[in-house]
């Protein structure tokens, strides 16, 4: 998939979407790669924004953030415990055909 959007996932996110997403051709990080397990929303936010990467999570905190004006490079949040593995790809895969990179800027989608 050509798509210029890079994905950040956070600690609640399961590692098999990034693995997804990378046979997909997505470029992607998790907090596992990063060994930052139990960092801050701020952080996790202000690290995905510095590296380029849209942050992908549970996480309703960040619609906080996201409200209080903290930049990011987007976010994408889906509803824990009724959101596949399937469901995080088919939606990630729409979000980086038809959005890039500067779409996703300071936006939110919902999967």
């Amino acid at each position: 998939m050509d798509s210029d959007i890079r994905l950040y996932f956070d600690e609640n996110v399961e590692t098999a979407v990034a693995d997804q997403m990378r046979e997909r051709g997505i470029e992607c990080v998790t907090v596992r790669d990063l060994n930052l397990l139990g960092d801050t929303d701020e952080n996790h936010l202000q690290r995905a924004a510095d590296m380029g990467y849209v942050l992908c999570t549970y996480d309703s905190d960040y619609s906080r953030l996201h409200a209080e004006g903290f930049p990011h490079a987007g976010i994408v949040f889906a509803k824990e415990r009724t959101t596949s593995i399937g469901d995080w790809v088919r939606g990630l895969e729409l979000i980086c055909g038809v959005l890039n990179a500067d779409d996703m800027k300071n936006h939110i989608e919902y999967l």
